[in-house]
């Protein structure tokens, strides 16, 4: 699902040492995702990953408000 969506790269490819880091984001307006894991902290279904963007051209609230909504138009939430 990340990876369809709009305005997200998914990098999430440790062994071959691509993941999120901060430098790529500058000046960027994507927002990069990695290091998805399952969550072991609840028996729910829920996960961890590591967002990375650069927050003074793409705020945190509304990169939170564009996963939320992404989240609920595809009946995930």
């Amino acid at each position: 699902m990340l990876s369809k969506a709009n305005g997200i790269q998914l990098l999430d490819s440790p062994e071959n040492k691509k993941y999120p880091m901060p430098l790529l984001s500058e000046n960027n307006q994507i927002t990069f995702v990695g290091r998805i894991r399952s969550d072991i902290s609840t028996k729910n279904n829920a996960l961890t990953f590591w967002i990375v963007s650069d927050n003074l051209l793409k705020g945190a609230a509304l990169n939170a408000v564009q996963i939320a909504e992404t989240l609920v138009k595809n009946d995930i939430v």
